[in-house]
This record gives C-alpha cells, structure tokens and sequence, in this order.
C-alpha cells in the first residue's frame, strides 16, 4: 500500500534465514534430543533503504558472540540487483529447556555447533 515492503515482514525474513543458517549447521534433531528451542531475546534492526515489490533479497548470518546462556548473530539483509544494504540486525537469543522454559547453559558441544 504504500510502495515498500512493511519494517515488520524483515523480522519474518530474519526469522527465516536463522532457520536456514542452524539447518545448514547443524540438525534440528540434536536439539529436539535434548529439548532445547532458540528463544530470541532481543533485535536491534536499522533499516537502511526499503525495498519493493519483487525486490530480491539475500541475507547473511554471522555469529557475533557466544556467551553463557545467550549468543548473538548479526544478519545483513542486501538487494540483489544492486547489492544495496536494505537492513541490518543483530539478534541476541538464548536456548531453552523446553520442559523448563529456563535459559539453560551453552555448554562446550552447543558453542561448537554454534561455531564458537
């Protein structure tokens, strides 16, 4: 409606790629073993320039830092037509027991999975 894709459909399109970079990884089997989910705790996004209507997209992940309970990833989101920077964002999560719902400890095994 108003000639650019809405600031919240880039938290879908974050989503998404997170979802891609642990599938490529790691598999998600190792943390339904030991129930355990990626909870996100905190976004920080800038919004660069917008993008259209069948804009291409491509976005990086990059691990930050690992930290006890959290690490975080910065995400670059860029055109592909122009290689513009669209949005950038750094995403801090922590992982969850699922019987818990409490931030458990990214042990050794976690943080090498992570690429730490």
């Amino acid at each position: 409606m108003f000639g650019h894709v809405n600031n919240a459909r880039y938290l879908e399109f974050l989503e998404e790629a997170r979802w891609e970079w642990l599938n490529r990884i790691t598999t998600f089997d190792f943390f339904e073993k030991h129930h355990m989910s990626f909870v996100v705790v905190n976004i920080n996004i800038n919004y660069k320039r917008p993008s259209v209507l069948n804009d291409e997209l491509m976005i990086s992940v990059t691990l930050k830092n690992i930290g006890n309970k959290s690490a975080a990833v910065n995400q670059v989101i860029t055109r592909k037509s122009d290689l513009k920077v669209v949005a950038d964002a750094d995403v801090t999560f922590a992982m969850v027991d699922n019987n818990t719902g409490k931030a458990i400890e990214l042990n050794d095994e976690i943080k090498k999975i992570l690429g730490g």
